[in-house]
């Protein structure tokens, strides 16, 4: 099992930045490739980023490229999202998920999921 928490969300105006944090317990951190998703309601849980387990490869869903950096720490169990020029577009519930193995952008490949935190970007 893995456990992960997501912190760091939370009301911001556009054009903003946060910094998502989420903190694996539970097993070998370095073993997982990480993602975050977001969700907002009455649609899917969708990528927003992907991470390998060394954090050599990422890979961005296309409406947040340039703007959104993943990346992790393997010491310290966490991968984080930093969000930068927020749009009230990204408005959403972003979650934080594992995967043992490769990376991967689809959502089904994921095992192990935090329970979420909101983050809402005003205009």
């Amino acid at each position: 099992q893995v456990q992960l928490v997501e912190s760091g969300g939370g009301l911001v105006q556009a054009g903003e930045s946060l910094r998502l944090s989420c903190v694996a317990s539970g097993r070998t951190f370095k073993w997982y490739s990480m993602g975050w998703f977001r969700q907002t309601p009455g649609k899917e849980r969708d990528i927003v980023a992907a991470i390998s387990q060394t954090g050599g490869v990422a890979h961005y869903a296309d409406s947040v490229k340039g703007r959104f950096t993943i990346s992790r720490d393997n010491a310290k169990n966490t991968v984080y999202l930093q969000m930068n020029a927020l749009k009230p577009e990204d408005t959403a519930v972003y979650y934080c998920a594992a995967k043992f193995g490769a990376s991967s952008t689809r959502t089904n490949d994921y095992t192990y999921w935090g329970r979420g935190t909101q983050v809402t970007v005003s205009s």
